[in-house]
């Protein structure tokens, strides 16, 4: 009986299968894999292609963007300096427009003035007219007469003339005498005897003089100045005052003749007074005897210097309109030497007369 042969799992027949079959799940293994590794190397570099290409895209986008912003920031600031020129042009529209309808008002005012002008030039003709028929017919009289000694009825070089004349004299107690020792003694009498004082007569006889010399056709009035100005004129006008028959100029020497000097003088309050006429005057006759003591306000002390009187008179000039002749007549005072001069340049820089006439006068 042949001997039987044993089956052994690890013959050579049996590895080599196994060998080919292991090899063949290898190879399987390793063409499987690296088809793996080529798909993802293309899709790789395509992704990578993409991501590079979105990149670019984001940062010509933010590039685009940042010019935009610069480009709409531009925009607006033009838009601004628009809306602000706009608003300019506008406002300078409204402007215009306004100033279109205050010229074409005062084209209607002024046609109208021009009309009332020619309306008050006819009578103004037909009152010249009547007055030179009533000077011929009186031979030359005037409203008020004056008498003196003599030829006393002139001053050299002062025109009484205009057609709205001031006339102002100044009340103040130094008017009472030529010196100071004087000056205290009379301001402590009575109001009679500082009326009856002769330098204070002297001043009403000139402005009498003064107002015989006024047009028949001249508006007037007539100041007191003293610590204040008020007009001497009945009802307390302060308004220009037509001659007429001249009864209210006789009623203003009469109220001068009861006025009894006192006190010191502003004349800036003058002067003040004298700013709110309509028209200004033509022309100023001014009766005093120095430099003011006073200003606009009340003094805080009770003496005044030479030196402060002189700018007290300044702070006054400074306040006088232009184109107003100033005519002084001075009494002149003892004390106050710089009167003289300070009111005879004020007359010349005026274009007006200055005298200091001889006591006799007028």
């Amino acid at each position: 009986m042949a001997k039987t042969r044993r089956f052994n799992v690890f013959s050579l027949s049996f590895l080599d299968i196994m060998s080919c079959g292991f090899g063949a799940v290898i190879l399987v293994f390793l063409i499987i894999k690296h088809d793996t590794n080529q798909d993802q190397e293309v899709r790789s570099d395509d992704l990578l292609a993409e991501i590079r290409l979105l990149d670019y895209q984001v940062l010509q986008g933010e590039k685009d963007l940042f010019e935009l912003l610069e480009v709409l920031e531009g925009v607006e600031t033009k838009v601004d300096d628009s809306d602000q020129s706009l608003s300019s042009t506008t406002e300078t529209i409204e402007t215009q427009l306004s100033k279109l309808d205050e010229l074409k008002d005062l084209s209607l005012a002024q046609l109208s003035s021009l009309s009332e002008l020619s309306s008050d030039i006819e009578t103004r003709e037909q009152d010249v007219n009547r007055l030179q028929a009533l000077k011929a017919a009186s031979d030359g009289a005037q409203v008020r007469s004056f008498e003196g000694e003599g030829d006393r009825q002139y001053l050299t070089g002062l025109r009484v003339g205009g057609r709205n004349i001031v006339i102002a004299v100044d009340t103040s107690a130094s008017m009472l005498d030529d010196t100071i020792v004087n000056v205290l003694r009379r301001r402590n009498m009575s109001d009679e005897r500082k009326r009856a004082a002769p330098k204070w007569q002297r001043a009403v006889r000139t402005v009498e003089w003064l107002a015989a010399q006024l047009p028949l056709d001249a508006e007037f009035q007539v100041y007191g100045f003293g610590e204040q100005t008020s007009t001497l004129i009945p009802d307390a006008t302060e308004d220009w005052v037509p001659m007429h028959d001249g009864q209210q100029l006789n009623a203003a020497v009469e109220n001068l003749r009861k006025q009894s000097p006192s006190g010191g003088s502003s004349l800036v309050n003058l002067i003040l007074a004298m700013r709110e006429l309509s028209p200004i005057p033509d022309n100023v006759y001014l009766i005093t005897d120095g430099l003011p003591t006073l200003g606009e306000k009340p003094p805080r002390a009770a003496t005044v210097s030479g030196k402060r009187r002189l700018d007290l008179f300044g702070d006054a000039i400074n306040r006088l309109p232009k184109q107003i002749p100033i005519n002084v007549v001075l009494f002149p005072m003892e004390g106050d030497p710089m009167a003289s001069a300070a009111y005879w340049n004020m007359a010349r820089v005026t274009g007006g007369a200055f005298i200091s006439p001889s006591w006799d006068w007028p």
